[in-house]
C-alpha cells in the first residue's frame, strides 16, 4: 500500500516548461521546505480551465 502525501505549495517562486513536455512549479511548502511539482505540460493544459481561472481572479481582485 502506498502512502499518500499531501502538501501545500506556498510562495511559488519558480516556473519552467521544457521541450520535453514537462512543467515545473517550485516554492515553499507549509513546513518551510523547498518543494517542486512536475507536470506533463500537455495534461496540465488539458486539465486547467485558464479562462475560468482568469475570470475568478478578476472577481477576487475587484473584491479586495
Amino acid at each position: 500500500m502506498t502512502k499518500e502525501i499531501y502538501s501545500n505549495l506556498h510562495d511559488i517562486n519558480t516556473f519552467m516548461s521544457t521541450k520535453d513536455n514537462e512543467t515545473y512549479l517550485s516554492g515553499i511548502n507549509e513546513k518551510g521546505e523547498s518543494t517542486t511539482i512536475v507536470f506533463s505540460t500537455v495534461e496540465l493544459l488539458e486539465w486547467l480551465d485558464v479562462d475560468y481561472m482568469k475570470k475568478q481572479t478578476i472577481e477576487y481582485i475587484k473584491n479586495l
